[in-house]
């Protein structure tokens, strides 16, 4: 009898367990989503006027990435069992050689020199700060999550007050640019604790799901609370002039208004403002999309393969994404275009589902793997270690 063709097998396979397609869709939708945060035309958001629902890509997008990167990291290093300490050698390289290809691959988009702020080069760094944590069960996660959510941005604009706004590439690149590392490691944390409780199981979507939309109401609650509006991307954090030494420090201290900056960092809810309530809020809201993806993805199984399958590789979609604009708009160019974000989507969509059809994972997933793989690889002649896993 000869074999089904590899469109029905690839119907009848896609997204079957151990896979969870509900996350490869939750990705997918965060991919098509920042598509459109970048080349998209939005309105303000009013929750009565749905032509403006468009404008919630902007930031929700990227933090969407971020959860389900955690998660991602989660089934890579065990699933819902913490990985045995004989295993750790092995799992730290692979996350390091991880980390190292798609840092790589962040800089070079970013020599595209378009206006995107491109999120893979602190996504690479992600995969290496994560390393200490690999065996924290999933309440010390979720309580390393909340602490940098509560504190982390207050704790930031306080020493960028009193450091009078420091500049440098580091700093700009982990603390105070459009990605501030402490708010990302908190999405990461909660999307590794998801990882580890068995996020395909259809109780724990619904756990998450009521967590994510309480987490909403007080996150953007806190926004209203506050006021704060329209502040801008990246830092919530401002100052006044930079100190010419001690002789001006307390002039420049006072206009860098520390009190204030406090405040700001703990009500802003902008996107990429990294301040409390956005981190609450926007973080809440990817939990519900990946809760509710979950939950959709049984019953909806053959409309979703198409974002199931443009999820299972973000990586490449992302970077051909980037290049289409950096393609079209030319070098430092800027456009926005909602037809461009249609096409981008439509052409994403059509072809991730054929590459995945006929090649199953996606060129730089490959990439990666590979290079993952070569650094955990044991020496010729080196005895192979393995431990017994530990339930979590």
């Amino acid at each position: 009898m000869s074999k089904p063709p590899p469109a029905s097998r690839w119907f009848h396979e896609f997204g079957r367990a151990p896979r969870i397609l509900g996350l490869d869709v939750a990705r997918g939708l965060a991919i098509l989503g920042m598509a459109g945060a970048h080349i998209g035309e939005t309105e303000a958001f009013d929750p009565f006027d749905l032509s403006t629902w468009t404008d919630l890509v902007h930031g929700r997008s990227s933090i969407l990435f971020a959860v389900l990167a955690g998660v991602s990291i989660a089934l890579m290093t065990g699933r819902s069992v913490l990985p045995d300490p004989e295993r750790m050698p092995s799992l730290r390289l692979q996350l390091i050689g991880r980390g190292a290809v798609i840092f790589l691959i962040g800089l070079a988009l970013e020599m595209l020199n378009t206006p995107i702020a491109v999120i893979l080069t602190l996504y690479g760094l992600l995969y290496v700060a994560v390393i200490p944590f690999l065996r924290w069960q999933p309440w010390k996660l979720l309580i390393a999550a909340g602490i940098l959510a509560l504190a982390a941005p207050a704790l930031l604009a306080l020493l960028a007050a009193l450091t009078l706004n420091p500049t440098g590439a580091g700093v700009s690149l982990v603390l105070y640019g459009s990605y501030p590392i402490t708010a990302w490691l908190a999405f990461v944390f909660a999307g590794m604790a998801l990882g580890r409780l068995r996020v395909e199981k259809v109780e724990t979507a619904a756990i998450t799901l009521g967590a994510g939309v309480g987490l909403m109401v007080i996150g953007y609650g806190l926004g209203l609370v506050g006021g704060v509006t329209r502040l801008g991307s990246g830092s919530v954090i401002f100052g006044g002039e930079p100190a010419a030494g001690w002789s001006t420090y307390s002039e420049a201290l006072a206009a860098a208004d520390p009190g204030g900056a406090v405040i700001r960092a703990i009500f802003a809810v902008e996107p990429h403002s990294g301040g409390t309530a956005e981190i609450l809020g926007s973080g809440g809201f990817a939990l519900s999309v990946i809760a509710l993806c979950v939950l959709l993805s049984g019953p909806l199984r053959a409309v979703l393969l198409p974002l199931g399958a443009l999820g299972s590789m973000p990586l490449s979609a992302y970077s051909v994404h980037v290049v289409s604009v950096a393609l079209v708009a030319g070098p430092g160019g800027f456009f926005s275009s909602n037809a461009f974000w249609l096409a981008t989507a439509v052409a994403l969509l059509l072809a991730t589902t054929l590459w995945s059809i006929l090649f199953g994972r996606g060129p730089l997933e490959r990439l990666v793997g590979w290079v993952a793989s070569r650094m955990a690889a044991v020496p010729p002649g080196r005895p192979v270690i393995t431990g017994r896993r530990v339930d979590s």
